[in-house]
């Protein structure tokens, strides 16, 4: 259990103690790798004192994951500084403690329960419009594509129908989210050095992000259809909290930002590693798609889960000790310090998943994932809001292309890990060769 007994001493688990900067330079020249070495010398629990990060306690053992996500905000806490500078203070990725949970609970209606069957027809025409420009037998990377479907999917379920702002969000987002996901590397004051500064940039594209979200804020708020609408933008203007105050326009603008970044990037990079996986296990193909053939679902959704174990896009999560001291197993933690659950080497630990780096969907046959040792979502009370709508749009443009396309095997190495920044893709973009389908399954028709 943790702890706030001030009495007790800092005790912090071993790690490198090669300066900060050659910890760093290592750390940033890859760092997936250098995690992954680190664990191997030291275990499940380690420190480290990089840039950005800072003093850190790294940890990847599910029991200290599910006592760090039951301490509570009050015992470790959102980090600082945080993406809340990328997206804005009124997201749910700068807010903490009392705003967090009044956010979240105004956001978690859209995007779970019954509101989701609203989405899976818009899901199924975002699909066939870029399949519809794919190419027969010719290799070509498939994270373009699934950059286009996710994101248009999540415009569409944001606004509910398309016009020329929406057009040029389809513009402006994805350098919103390319140069966003670099910055989150590097502290805000080195950004802002400078008249042409990356951190300049970025603020003019977020300067015009926000002068459409005003306009389509206005447009909603006099639509007389307001009450009858079923889009996110319109439920958030109609959402109050307990005290019957709605949420400022801000704040509506950094939620919709940090649903429109977060809620395609990532999706999008696990559906091109399901290509880039399928392609090289013929067996896990084949079974797969016989078993959709007959409707049978079950065997997506655990290949699905395996492919966010085995590749995870994004490697961990973090919190901050906000008390004296925490208690975590046989560690005690100092305040300020960082606790990052580094679920990407967890999901690789032979003690949590027998064979880990072998890519097999039946492990998850018998069992649903455990929250606390499988965690591409991130857990606890920050755990992604956005992680069934994910799911759904995985499940059914993985079912749609798996009707529709043959899937070509291929016998190269493997796609590396590129890191984007914040989440990691295949490094060729999931290459993919597909051949229309002459016969379909008739419960996939």
């Amino acid at each position: 259990m943790s702890s706030v007994d001030t009495a007790l001493p800092i005790n912090l688990p071993p790690g490198p103690r090669a300066p900060r900067a050659i910890q760093g330079a290592t750390y940033l020249a890859g760092r997936r790798r250098a995690l992954h070495r680190t664990w191997e010398r030291y275990g499940r629990a380690f420190s480290l004192n990089v840039p950005l990060l800072g003093e850190a306690v790294v940890i990847s053992d599910p029991d200290l994951a599910r006592q760090l996500f039951a301490a509570g905000p009050e015992v470790a806490g959102n980090v600082e500084p945080n993406l809340g500078r990328i997206l804005g203070p009124g997201s749910l990725f700068a807010l903490d403690g009392d705003p967090h949970r009044r956010h979240r609970k105004i956001l978690s209606p859209p995007l779970h329960g019954r509101r989701m069957r609203g989405y899976e027809s818009l899901i199924e025409e975002e699909y066939r419009r870029e399949a519809d420009r794919w190419a027969e037998n010719h290799e070509f990377p498939i994270l373009p594509s699934t950059m286009r479907i996710t994101l248009n999917i999540i415009l569409r379920a944001v606004f509910g129908a398309d016009g020329d702002e929406l057009e040029e969000l389809r513009v402006l987002m994805p350098k919103i989210v390319t140069l966003g996901s670099r910055l989150a590397q590097f502290s805000t004051a080195t950004l802002r050095r400078g008249r042409f500064s990356p951190w300049v940039r970025y603020r003019g594209l977020r300067d015009r992000y926000d002068s459409l979200i005003r306009t389509l804020i206005g447009r909603a708020l006099a639509d007389p259809d307001l009450e009858e609408r079923a889009d996110i933008l319109a439920l958030l203007l109609r959402a109050r909290y307990e005290d019957g105050e709605s949420m400022a326009h801000e704040d509506i603008a950094d939620e919709l930002l940090a649903l429109l970044t977060a809620g395609h990037e990532t999706t999008a990079n696990t559906l091109a590693w399901v290509v880039e996986r399928l392609r090289r296990h013929p067996e896990v193909l084949a079974r797969l798609v016989a078993e959709l053939d007959t409707g049978d679902l079950g065997f997506l959704q655990q290949t699905i889960w395996e492919v966010q174990r085995i590749r995870p896009v994004i490697a961990g999560v973090a919190r901050q000790v906000k008390i004296s001291r925490m208690q975590l197993g046989e560690w005690v933690i100092p305040k300020d310090r960082r606790i990052i659950v580094a679920f990407g080497l967890m999901h690789q630990d032979p003690s949590v998943y027998p064979d880990p780096l072998s890519f097999d969907p039946g492990r998850f046959h018998d069992r649903k994932p455990d929250f606390t040792a499988w965690l591409p979502f991130g857990g606890g009370n920050r755990r992604c809001i956005g992680a069934e709508f994910a799911n759904l749009e995985m499940r059914i443009v993985l079912r749609a292309l798996l009707r529709d396309f043959e899937l070509l095997p291929t016998a190269e190495r493997d796609e590396r890990w590129r890191d984007r920044g914040v989440a990691f893709a295949p490094d060729r973009g999931g290459r993919v060769a597909l051949r229309r389908r002459e016969q379909r399954g008739s419960a996939m028709s």
